[in-house]
């Protein structure tokens, strides 16, 4: 059998926070929050960062993972996660063997635990699925603009509900996914066939893109001790 691995891509060249991956954010740098939460995972056998830069190689080593020194074009600001991650396992497979399971997790999505992993896992196993995401549920009322001005998405203005009785709706958090390194290979995606939800609290669905959600993210990081 092959081993599950955790993958946290992080790159040097972040253009809208400059070093955000380490950056330090409730006590130490970002990337450090990813890198605990899948060691801790009951579920994970080794946590890797893919990186092209020295400085988070270094703290990444530092805080417990193996690094995958990335190559520039697929570091730079069009290369796609995908590519990353591919590159990733097929080192990571060249080093240590078969990989079965990959774990991708986003370090600008750090509220999550490590039981968020194993749970996720067991999700993925118990409905037979082949991929997974997770998810925020969403009971908002949702809007698009159309040719013929505003339109409803997820409920009828004429009747309008509680939003407590609403059907809810899934917003990917960006906080793990999970896919056997085929789907990267034959798809180059890491969604695909029989897709899993797991659903995260509310918090989670915070992303770090500016400033403002660093200290969203601080304060989050800081009050789940």
């Amino acid at each position: 059998m092959g081993s599950t691995i955790a993958i946290i891509p992080a790159r040097g060249g972040s253009k809208g926070i400059p070093r955000k991956n380490v950056r330090p954010v409730a006590g130490k740098p970002l990337i450090a929050h990813s890198i605990e939460q899948a060691l801790n995972s009951a579920r994970v056998d080794s946590v890797w960062v893919s990186t092209d830069d020295d400085e988070i190689a270094a703290v990444s080593a530092q805080y417990g993972a193996k690094i995958v020194r990335r190559p520039a074009d697929l570091a730079s600001d069009t290369a796609s996660s995908e590519a990353a991650l591919r590159h990733a396992v097929d080192e990571i497979e060249a080093r240590e063997g078969k990989v079965d399971l990959v774990v991708f997790l986003q370090c600008t999505s750090p509220i999550r635990a490590a039981d968020d992993i194993d749970r996720a896992i067991a999700t993925l196993e118990a409905e037979g699925a082949d991929t997974l995401l997770s998810v925020v549920a969403s009971h908002r009322f949702l809007w698009r603009r159309g040719a013929d001005g505003a339109q409803a998405i997820n409920y009828d203005p004429a009747s309008r509900p509680r939003r407590q009785d609403m059907t809810p709706q899934y917003v990917e958090n960006g906080s793990i996914y999970l896919f056997p390194p085929e789907m990267l290979r034959t798809r180059n995606n890491r969604l695909g066939g029989r897709i899993a939800l797991h659903e995260m609290a509310e918090e989670t669905a915070y992303e770090i893109d500016s400033e403002v959600d660093m200290v969203v993210i601080e304060t989050l990081l800081t009050h789940s001790r």
